[in-house]
């Protein structure tokens, strides 16, 4: 008899698992998340316990055994997994009576009031601990002893959660094996000691950072676990994949059969976690995290909240739906713990460290995308083919402008060019910097609907200024809204949020909340008159030589590829009905239409290039042909 229950630990902004294999009666499949507290501004241990209740959430993780949380927990019929932190390994492996006081100060104390349900003794040993992998299942197994001296081994089991590169071949999962230094010594012993204890083994899954190392490799569906993917086929099994968590999955199931004999493999409970991202080519690229949201675009521009969405909801919804297995074990189970509950603002190294940003809720317990723990998944929002852009709203003041400016260049705007020096400076305001980061942030997003980012909202007088810094500060490009930039002009903070809200916007790929800035920006759907492009140029006329070679100009872009039609009587251009603002439309067009070229706005001296997108009349010069 084959393991069939698989538990999975998901990471919510990025793709991560947990999964449980149990030789216990099939229960239904149970969806929890995983509590980190690496933040200075999460709610207190009461609140917290309300909003899972509120939000069905039933089943949490917590990384050590906190009493505040566990006390806050109690007659909830919540369940939770506690953790004996890594540096307490070694004393629980050389000590049977450190590890009975540790279970009865952080487990008996609570339980049943508080319904423990299982102790992680440690979290990703092998990567971040490895002097301590001798001593992973002897501690292992003197909290099993002790758990069974106070008569809780029944109903609270041990585990240890290992990171996925633990598998060192995993592709096909068919030749699925683990490390050579770990799989005798360390997985061989812990796969037996859960066997007997009748236990799982949790395993983190980064399927977002295999796509992120690998962007070309994957197709994006596969890796988000969207329907009607291509897939891929393990050539020495023809077994067909429709989504890397599977295929990685099965790359465990495999790499246990090389170790346990079918008959051992009958009762082990296997069970998997982490924060949604993995690396299949080994121990370094596993480890490595995406710093910066410049990098998160040059590996394809994935990390947005839109695809977390997809990947959660359509987590969700298999698990929630018992469809659960997978090409090697049809009938295994899966409960999933989602990696993490919030967003947690002092992980990884800095603001930009993508693993501050894996959470379900922010810190304000507002939800980061729509999701539902009792079954009712909602889609992620369809991004609009509607062009449209995100502005920076100047009545919300200069501070509350600065903040979301900063936001949007710290979550994925590229703001380099609005920063002092960058095409896009001029104009200096804050309004113009904040609408490039904005926008920037809002395209990269998506150009989903609005969410609002805080609910404090500081006084109008500062309100801009704030939101700008946010902007840029969170990924929209600045630098060309710095003083002699391109887009320094005007230099207002209207200008220059502007600026930065719209580069942050259309970063972010226009997605759900990446244009409200606390109200400090809005959305419009015509390009707004003025906006600095710091990638983007135009070609206007010289009034300067004369209507004849103007016109002998004109007639030449007209005739040689550009789009005349709308300076013809009655066109939406025709207006002003002058020689310069017809030629500058026609030298735009054939400049746009060439592609910007050296020397397509020349037209012997007729034509100049401009970085300011012009308005001639009531006609806005696109900046594309």
């Amino acid at each position: 008899m084959a393991f069939t229950r698989l538990l999975l630990v998901l990471v919510g902004a990025a793709f991560p698992l947990l999964l449980l294999f149990s030789p216990l009666p099939a229960v239904a499949s149970e969806l929890g998340v995983s509590y980190g507290t690496v933040a200075n501004d999460l709610p207190d241990p009461s609140s917290v316990v309300k909003l899972l209740g509120d939000n069905g959430i039933t089943m949490v993780r917590i990384y050590d055994a906190n009493s505040n949380v566990l006390s806050s927990l109690a007659n909830t019929g919540i369940k939770v997994m506690v953790m004996v932190p890594n540096e307490n390994l070694a004393d629980a492996a050389s000590s049977s009576g450190y590890a009975l006081q540790w279970v009865k100060s952080n487990v008996a104390a609570y339980y049943p009031a508080t319904k423990i349900h299982g102790v992680a003794v440690g979290n990703e040993v092998f990567n971040t601990k490895p002097d301590q992998n001798l001593n992973l299942v002897p501690a292992m197994t003197n909290i099993q002893k002790a758990l069974a001296q106070l008569n809780l081994a029944d109903a609270i089991k041990v585990t240890t959660p290992i990171a996925f590169n633990a598998v060192a071949v995993s592709w096909p999962p068919s030749s699925g094996a683990f490390s050579d230094d770990i799989a005798e010594p360390v997985m061989k012993p812990m796969l037996q000691f859960l066997q007997q204890t009748g236990s799982y083994l949790s395993v983190n899954y980064y399927p977002y950072l295999t796509y992120m190392a690998q962007p070309n490799t994957f197709n994006l569906d596969y890796v988000l676990g969207n329907p009607n993917n291509p897939g891929v086929v393990d050539p020495n099994t023809q077994l067909k994949y429709s989504s890397l968590l599977d295929a990685q999955r099965d790359a465990t199931y495999y790499a246990m059969d090389k170790l346990l004999l079918d008959a051992q493999r009958d009762a082990t409970y296997y069970a998997m976690d982490k924060q949604g991202a993995s690396n299949l080519d080994g121990a370094t690229q596993w480890r490595r995290r995406w710093r910066r949201p410049q990098e998160a675009l040059q590996a394809g521009g994935v990390a947005t909240i839109a695809n977390a969405q997809t990947y959660i909801n359509n987590l969700m919804n298999r698990v929630l739906s018992g469809n659960t297995g997978t090409p090697y074990r049809p009938n295994a189970d899966m409960n999933v713990y989602i990696f993490a509950l919030f967003n947690e603002d002092q992980k990884g190294t800095g603001a930009d460290d993508v693993e501050q940003h894996f959470g379900l809720f922010y810190p304000n317990m507002q939800k980061v995308y729509e999701f539902n723990f009792r079954g009712t998944v909602t889609p992620p929002p369809t991004p609009t083919t509607q062009q449209s852009w995100c502005v920076a709203n100047a009545a919300v003041g200069d501070a509350r402008l600065q903040a979301a400016l900063d936001y949007a260049c710290g979550h994925g705007a590229d703001c380099s060019a609005i920063q002092s020096g960058g095409s896009c400076f001029q104009p200096d305001t804050k309004v113009a910097h904040a609408t490039y980061a904005f926008n920037s942030y809002y395209q990269l997003n998506g150009r989903t609907p609005a969410r609002v980012i805080s609910a404090a909202r500081p006084p109008s007088s500062t309100r801009h200024q704030a939101a700008l810094d946010y902007a840029c500060s969170n990924g929209a490009d600045c630098s060309a809204i710095q003083p002699g930039a391109r887009c320094y002009q005007p230099d207002t903070k209207v200008a220059h949020a502007s600026y930065a809200f719209n580069d942050y916007y259309q970063r972010k790929n226009r997605a759900s909340g990446t244009c409200d800035f606390s109200g400090a920006a809005s959305i419009v759907y015509q390009q707004p008159a003025g906006t600095c492009d710091a990638t983007a140029s135009w070609c206007v006329a010289n009034a300067a030589v004369g209507d004849a070679r103007l016109q002998n100009a004109l007639d030449y872009a007209c005739g040689n590829g550009a789009d005349c039609s709308a300076i013809q009587p009655g066109g939406q251009c025709f207006q002003p009905d002058t020689k310069a603002s017809h030629a500058s439309y026609a030298f735009n067009s054939y400049y746009q239409h060439k592609g910007r070229a050296s020397g397509t706005c020349d037209f012997s001296g007729a034509g100049s290039v401009v970085y300011q997108q012009p308005k001639v009349g009531n006609c806005v010069l696109p900046s594309s042909g």
